[in-house]
């Protein structure tokens, strides 16, 4: 069927070339569609819960809600596992799903089962799903705040600065102080940006964190309201019943019809304050009203806060917006960026929104690198066909393969849902996927000009198309066998799940799509070109290039024939050493991505206030910002609104956005060098922990594993106190491994807690029980939203608490009226002061309490600097069977590590398997078990030289290293399938066997050349690339060059050795001179 393919493929020659453009143009149109992004977005597939319930402990969290919504969601169809952290009124549920579970499926189960368990939640503990997004979500963020003060542009009484310092809103309100500005950018963020960001294609989500969302507050004055004998329960009941609008239906007059409102809403503070609370009877008058403003104070407020941002040393608001799941991030993010600049028009006056991180950054600078890689390497195959071939004629068309191949791939990138990222295209080589044109190309340009020359005149039309499809099905076995094994390597990469996955799948597809493309080419455009374009004289001269290498090559060729048995050992000795030093390399996932930007997490302890840990990372900015390498610097810290990444208030991000290269002082300083000195600037502020990583770095180990770190160790186990001491030993080891960096233990305790106890037996004797008092605790501590006030299309809560002086006081509190359920004989209510019905006391509490598929954990983590992760945890597994664990404990290890060893056990089932199928190829291709061992021969030359070139290069060895050598195992044998199968066509033809080695290694030596160089060349620019991105594509490039090198080698002397050894019996004749190719 192939030979028809290539016969019909001349014969219609013009219509080929037409269906070819045609295709090329879909190409075109498809990368014009194709997503882009820098790396493959490997977050599995999960749903996240978060409950808030302000008035339960940690632990209470854990017994009241985590653990019951936990139980709710066991056994939805596809569930691997759940995730939990429980924290002070908060707790967070992660469900961990297969990956063939449609997200919409499973976010469904997740709300029918939330539906269930929402009768065993405490009252008021209202469960919601996180937005739909991923570890790459986070594609855009930006901070919003005002520009500096400048007099000279003042203009008194207009929205903006005041002469006095002092901000006026177009609302006209006035801003005096520190919180009111900070509360009013919070509110510019929920009202004016949100709403517009929200609007953009592809964006599932805004967060926001910093400032203060704006409240109308009531203070009660609790002595005020106990002398009118009124409790808080009271004025909340006022607000409630004072805030509201009905509708009365319609009446008709004169002919039209009225609709009936009436409006009760509160407008303003002034209207609040006029809620009457109360009415005194008064027989003169009729009543006396006991107004609001007579028993609270009545002010714009803010809620308290779980987290806060600053922007180089200044508070301010941070802004995220998190892409839809799927979504083209850099689509997304440049769309974001754009409405930014449209949304700038219509803030107040003196107020900024500056983007601060756009994922397009990272995209631009990464496919740059992999543009530049691909570029550079077309060019050097091209050069080596242009100098090999010696027909610029033939090496042009050889080379159009490249262009139209990849405008087919973009098609099947686009088919397949694949983008156009670092991994993607990493593997892409155009050495490979010129290999089959090189091949009948070369065999082409050989047989027209044996042809030619034999008979003495140019060939006319009909015998130089006959003589294309000669050449062409004499190299339509090696090139298709040869191709399906290059396809076939990479099929096993289809087989990874999880993190690997992820990450090499794509990469499989598109080589697998670019490589079907390139074979289908070969076989159809490439004859039909030649047929049309090598026309004239031929002359099919080797290059001085190829006779000097054979000049070098035909001496050792026959000493090799000669004496075989030296030549096979000494190739055997050189794998054997390689082995060797295969076991000295490390072990590393994957190289780290250089995201050109540095995160760091601030920890202090857990007794920090969030107040004070703001007042401390804005010390941490303005010390990293000092250095000239950076251009800004922001934080968060706390937990932002959607909590998708729920930090306690003691922790903060920070993240350190770095200057072009070309505007540091020294453009040459490794980033390493970078990171250590903002470490030894931050070592001179007390109180803090620093934990260094990148942006998306910390978002992925932390959505995969629960982790932000490279390794970790999960402790597992039931009681708090043994997990912590336990945990504590393990750190200690840790810290004493070496390469160990930013080693820290989960703050599971030190939390200060005011313990507000019920005394039972003095309640009992007032009548209350345990809810009265309560109720009074959470309205006056904790507030009690009591309806909203509109704004036009803004609305804030109103909000009932104890002015902050009064919350603050432990005296204050202790005196807080408590209402009697009895009243007293003149009918008046009567109270209790909350210290005679309640102890307080001052004690420290868990903090954060976390779990794993229903167990309780702690987690144990650090960093790898200057050593591979592999014998890192080697050494630290080492160290820790020394550690006692308490009875029904037991550790798991977490981060990078757990994706390593992943990778690696199923490595090796895809590693035996993928050789397996080369030599069941072989076979077919060969027919003889014998010859197919002898090919297969080239496999292990070639990982000789792939695994020296790792060692020369320092690389550990990773996962991208690993495909590599899946790639090299198939490369490797092509070349040595061709040169067997030209020896056995020419003992089929009737040559003796040693003749037939000899010209058969000496005739295919070009070939084997081109296609070694055209392969091994491809891959350079990826070895020898330094921008972002270069650090995943370099083990793999460098592998396949080390490879090739010796596999092209080795293989032209040890396979005729080989095969002169175990194929043909005798002795080699005596030495004769080397025939040109011409002759």
């Amino acid at each position: 069927m192939l030979e028809r393919i290539l016969t019909l493929s001349v014969r219609h020659r013009w219509m080929v070339v037409a269906l070819a453009l045609l295709a090329a143009a879909l190409g075109g149109w498809a990368v014009l569609r194709l997503p882009i992004d820098a790396v493959p977005d490997i977050t599995n597939k999960q749903v996240q819960i978060n409950t808030t319930a302000p008035a339960l402990s940690p632990v209470e969290m854990e017994k009241q809600v985590t653990f019951p919504i936990e139980t709710a969601l066991a056994g939805i169809p596809g569930l691997e596992g759940t995730r939990s952290l429980s924290r002070n009124g908060f707790s967070q549920v992660t469900a961990l799903f297969a990956e063939g579970v449609d997200i919409y499926f499973a976010r469904q189960q997740v709300i029918e089962r939330l539906t269930e368990a929402k009768a065993a939640l405490p009252d008021g503990a209202e469960p919601h799903m996180g937005a739909l997004s991923t570890g790459l979500g986070e594609v855009a963020m930006w901070t919003v705040a005002y520009t500096p003060f400048d007099a000279t542009k003042v203009r008194p009484g207009a929205a903006g600065w005041q002469s006095d310092g002092s901000y006026r809103t177009p609302e006209g309100d006035v801003l005096t102080t520190e919180a009111q500005r900070a509360t009013y950018l919070r509110t510019v963020q929920d009202w004016i940006i949100r709403p517009q960001v929200k609007s953009v294609p592809g964006i599932a989500g805004v967060d926001a964190i910093g400032g203060y969302v704006k409240q109308y507050q009531v203070e009660p004055d609790p002595l005020r309201l106990a002398a009118r004998g009124l409790t808080l329960g009271d004025v909340v009941q006022a607000l409630e019943r004072n805030n509201t609008s009905a509708g009365a239906g319609y009446l008709e007059r004169r002919g039209e019809a009225y609709v009936v409102r009436a409006d009760g809403r509160l407008r303003d503070l002034e209207e609040i304050g006029s809620v009457a609370v109360a009415t005194r009877p008064d027989t003169v008058q009729g009543g006396t009203a006991v107004f609001l403003r007579d028993v609270a104070t009545v002010a714009l407020g803010h809620e308290l806060r779980s987290g806060s941002a600053s922007e180089n040393g200044r508070e301010g608001v941070v802004g995220t917006a998190l892409m839809l799941l799927g979504g083209n991030s850099r689509t997304a993010a440049a769309a974001v960026t754009a409405k930014l600049a449209d949304i700038a028009r219509s803030l107040p006056p003196d107020i900024r929104a500056d983007a601060v991180l756009d994922r397009t950054k990272l995209v631009d600078a990464t496919i740059r690198t992999v543009g530049r890689n691909l570029a550079e390497g077309a060019l050097l195959v091209v050069a080596v066909l242009f100098a090999l071939l010696g027909n610029i004629r033939a090496a042009l068309i050889t080379a159009a393969v490249i262009p139209v191949t990849m405008l087919l791939t973009a098609m099947g990138m686009v088919r397949a849902g694949v983008s156009a990222n670092l991994m993607s295209l990493g593997a892409l080589d155009f050495g490979l996927i010129v290999d089959g044109a090189v091949i009948i190309a070369e065999n082409c340009l050989r047989r027209l000009g044996h042809h030619q020359q034999a008979l003495g005149r140019t060939l006319t039309a009909p015998e130089r198309r006959a003589e294309v499809v000669a050449a062409s099905k004499e190299m339509i076995r090696p090139s298709v066998y040869g191709q399906a094994i290059i396809i076939l390597v990479y099929v096993p990469l289809l087989t990874f799940t999880g993190v690997e996955g992820k990450m090499f799948r794509p990469m499989a597809l598109t080589v697998i799509a670019a490589l079907a493309a390139a074979f289908v080419l070969s076989l159809t455009l490439v004859p039909a070109l030649i047929a049309l374009f090598i026309t004239g004289p031929v002359t099919e001269k080797e290059s001085r290039i190829v006779a000097k290498a054979k000049g070098w090559y035909a001496p050792m060729l026959d000493r090799a024939l000669a004496a075989p048995t030296p030549w096979i050992f000494g190739a055997t000795c050189l794998f054997l050493a390689s082995l060797g030093l295969f076991t000295r390399l490390g072990q590393e996932f994957i190289p780290t991505l250089d995201e050109q930007d540095i995160a760091v997490q601030a920890v202090r302890i857990p007794s920090t206030s969030l107040t004070q840990s703001t007042a401390m990372q804005r010390a941490v900015e303005e010390a990293v910002g000092a250095l000239p390498e950076v251009a800004l610097v922001f934080s968060k810290t706390g937990t932002a609104e959607m909590a998708a990444d729920p930090m306690p208030p003691n922790a903060s991000d920070t993240f350190i956005i770095l200057k072009p290269r070309d505007q540091w002082p020294d453009p040459g300083l490794p980033k390493a060098e970078l990171v250590a000195r903002i470490e030894a600037a931050l070592a001179r502020l007390p109180g803090n922990a620093y934990e260094f990583t990148q942006p998306i770095q910390m978002r992925f180990n932390e959505l995969i594993s629960g982790v932000r770190s490279d390794v970790a160790v999960k402790l597992y186990g039931d009681d708090f106190d043994a997990l912590q001491a336990t945990a504590a030993r393990i750190a200690g080891v840790l810290q004493g491994v070496s390469g160990a960096a930013d080693v820290r233990v989960d703050q599971a305790a030190g939390l200060p807690t005011l313990d507000i106890r019920v005394d039972r037996q003095a309640a009992a004797r007032f009548g209350l029980s345990a809810q009265d008092i309560q109720d009074v605790v959470g309205m006056a501590v904790g507030g009690r939203a009591a309806g909203q006030l509109f704004e036009g299309d803004r609305r804030f809560d109103v909000t009932v608490r104890l002015a902050d002086a009064a919350r603050n006081d432990l005296d204050t509190l202790r005196a807080l009226p408590v209402p009697l359920p009895r009243q007293g004989d003149d009918g008046a209510p009567r109270f209790v002061p909350l210290g005679t019905v309640a102890t307080f006391t001052l004690a420290e509490g868990p903090n954060q309490i976390g779990r794993e598929d229903g167990k309780r954990r702690i987690v144990i983590q650090a960093n790898v600097r200057g050593r591979d992760i592999g014998s890192f945890v080697a050494e630290a597994q080492a160290r820790l069977a020394s550690v006692p664990l308490p009875a029904g404990y037991w550790t798991k290890w977490g981060g990078q590590f757990e994706n390593l060893a992943a990778a690696r056990d199923r490595l090796a089932v895809v590693v035996p398997a993928c050789f397996v199928a080369i030599f069941l190829l072989l076979y077919g291709a060969l027919g003889s078990a014998r010859d197919a061992v002898l090919v297969f021969s080239g496999v292990p030359l070639a990982l000789t030289g792939g695994i020296t070139a790792l060692w020369l290069r320092g690389m550990p060895f990773s996962i991208s290293a690993a495909v590599g050598f899946i790639a090299l195992s198939g490369i490797a044998v092509l070349n040595g399938l061709v040169m067997v199968s030209f020896i056995r066509q020419a003992i089929a033809d009737g040559e003796a066997p040693l003749a037939a080695i000899r010209e058969g290694a000496l005739t295919r030596l070009r070939p084997v050349l081109m296609t070694a160089l055209v392969a091994s060349l491809g891959f350079v620019p990826m070895a020898l690339a330094i921008g972002s991105g270069a650090e995943v594509q370099r083990p793999l490039a460098t592998v396949v060059i080390g490879g090739l090198i010796s596999a092209t080698a080795l293989t032209l002397v040890v396979l005729p050795a080989l095969y002169r050894r175990f194929a043909v019996p005798g002795s080699v004749p005596a030495r004769v001179a080397v025939p040109r190719l011409a002759e």
